[in-house]
């Protein structure tokens, strides 16, 4: 009786080349981006050659600069700036929730009403509406309060003691900023699926109710990012108070330049100011933006991980050209 081998399960080695060696390493050659290198110098050279050339400018003062920077003009008109950005801001929103409901009704009257409003405040340009709110006494002298078509007076008023210039402007502002938050807000309710208005009314809850604590935190995702850029953008427009003399920092300049003819300082002075406010406005909307989309986009990358995927994307063509120089060397041996 013989015995049967075992036959050899294992595979047998397949030879790599003509002579059945084993080949090297693969030599990886990492792309060169010359390119890149080039446009990151001009890019440099410009830009050192523009700040060497606008800090040697003798016109620039600086001593004039760092004069008006705090002064209790400067600092006055960055207050009332402030005030009016968020006056205006809180009065569009608001508005602008109305107006947008009023849009979204099933009612033609209101529909009607809040397109002609949007239509008005959006299709004008904001100067035109500064100045019209600006000279609204030429226009309306008298607001009188009474019964209509009679004589019958109960309140009366001057309409420049009524709305004086900062007023005015209050009021440009924020008509204005409620016709674009009523499209934003409209635009954000319409996003959200209409089978959440169905399913909470089926609960029981109102109108009103489903909207505040159904559709409006849903939304909030979409109304969120325009609605910071319009808050950055109505700080900037505050700019264009300084035709009607509100008071803003941009009229203060205004009036401080007229005065000493210092023009091109005093304006820097004012676009650093309206610079730090953006930058700081630009933090809570970052926030708000990272809040409200949470769970529709995907996790922000640390600035570890930053750091360490650009110091790995710099490594890697040093290691593989070592690795493909070592491997050379072997195969030269």
């Amino acid at each position: 009786m013989t015995a049967t081998q075992p036959s050899s399960t294992a595979a047998p080695e397949r030879p790599s080349g003509p002579s059945g060696a084993r080949p090297g390493p693969i030599e990886a050659v990492p792309v060169r981006h010359p390119g890149r290198w080039i446009a990151a110098v001009l890019v440099l050279v410009l830009g050192i050659g523009a700040t060497a050339s606008i800090l040697q400018n003798p016109n620039l003062d600086l001593p004039t600069v760092a004069e008006y920077l705090f002064k209790p003009l400067t600092i006055n008109g960055v207050l009332i700036t402030i005030w009016l950005t968020v006056a205006s801001m809180v009065m569009g929103v608001l508005g602008g929730i109305v107006v947008a409901v009023m849009r979204l009704s099933a009612n033609p009257v209101l529909s009607v009403a809040a397109w002609l409003f949007i239509w008005i405040f959006r299709g004008t340009p904001l100067l035109l509406q500064l100045i019209f709110w600006g000279f609204i006494g030429a226009f309306i002298p008298k607001i009188v309060i009474g019964v209509p078509f009679t004589s019958i007076e109960f309140w009366s008023f001057t309409t420049s003691d009524l709305i004086p210039a900062t007023v005015a402007a209050l009021l440009a502002l924020g008509l204005n900023e409620m016709a674009y938050a009523a499209e934003i807000v409209r635009a954000g309710i319409q996003s959200v699926d209409h089978g959440q208005t169905e399913a909470a009314h089926s609960l029981g809850m109102s109108p009103t109710k489903t909207l505040r604590r159904i559709v409006l935190p849903q939304a909030m995702r979409v109304i969120i990012p325009p609605m910071g850029n319009e808050t950055i953008t109505m700080l900037k427009s505050t700019s264009l108070v300084a035709i009607v003399a509100g008071d803003d920092l941009m009229s203060n300049i205004r009036e401080a330049y007229t005065q000493n003819y210092k023009i091109i300082p005093l304006l820097i002075v004012a676009a650093i100011w309206y610079l730090a406010l953006t930058s700081i406005l630009s933090i809570p909307q970052m926030w708000l933006e990272r809040r409200y989309g949470r769970g529709f986009t995907g996790p922000r990358p640390t600035l570890g991980s930053r750091v360490a995927t650009i110091t790995q994307s710099i490594a890697l063509p040093t290691r593989e050209a070592r690795s493909a120089r070592a491997s050379k060397k072997g195969a030269v041996s």
